[in-house]
């Protein structure tokens, strides 16, 4: 089960680093724009920025930073405080470890259900991008998978005996 958990969260990743990249692919091209723009303005050529950008950049990162947390859970690659805990005991790293994890479960899960909340009165409001007209709603959602993956990566190394390092 921990290999499919281990699938689904590298997928999760992948689309979240292809988001990234479209993000610097726009900024590029919106920066190539502004250049040009001041490059060519004084022979009277006028390049546009892309419209929208800032729309686009705050949805896409919102969701592109949180696809990243189950992957970095399950690597481990997060910050963690060893060379205080490794004077301790096998015994009580672990202790602490799994305690770590299970708080770590219980804040994804919060942060999740908050996220919810926050996507539901989104949608009951009608928000909408400010250039584009985009509805915002639906960029909770992958936000709300990725909370919910953090937490099932977790459960599952407490579970697991997926120990601290």
């Amino acid at each position: 089960m921990y290999s499919l958990l281990q699938r689904v969260i590298n997928f999760w990743a992948l689309l979240g680093g292809a988001l990234v990249i479209a993000i610097v692919f726009v900024t590029a091209v919106n920066v190539g724009a502004f250049i040009l723009d001041g490059l060519l303005k004084p022979y009277g050529i006028y390049v546009a920025a892309l419209p929208g950008y800032e729309d686009f950049v705050s949805l896409a990162i919102s969701v592109a930073a949180l696809s990243f947390f189950p992957y970095c859970q399950m690597k481990r690659g997060h910050v963690s405080v060893e060379l205080f805990v490794q004077a301790f005991p096998t015994w009580l790293q672990t202790i602490l470890d799994r305690a770590w994890l299970l708080l770590t479960v219980v804040l994804a899960v919060f942060l999740g259900y908050w996220m919810w909340v926050g996507m539901l009165e989104t949608r009951a409001d009608h928000n909408m991008t400010a250039v584009l007209g985009w509805v915002e709603w639906p960029w909770y959602f992958p936000g709300i998978v990725s909370m919910g993956l953090w937490a099932l990566v977790c459960m599952a190394q407490v579970l697991g005996g997926k120990s601290h390092g």
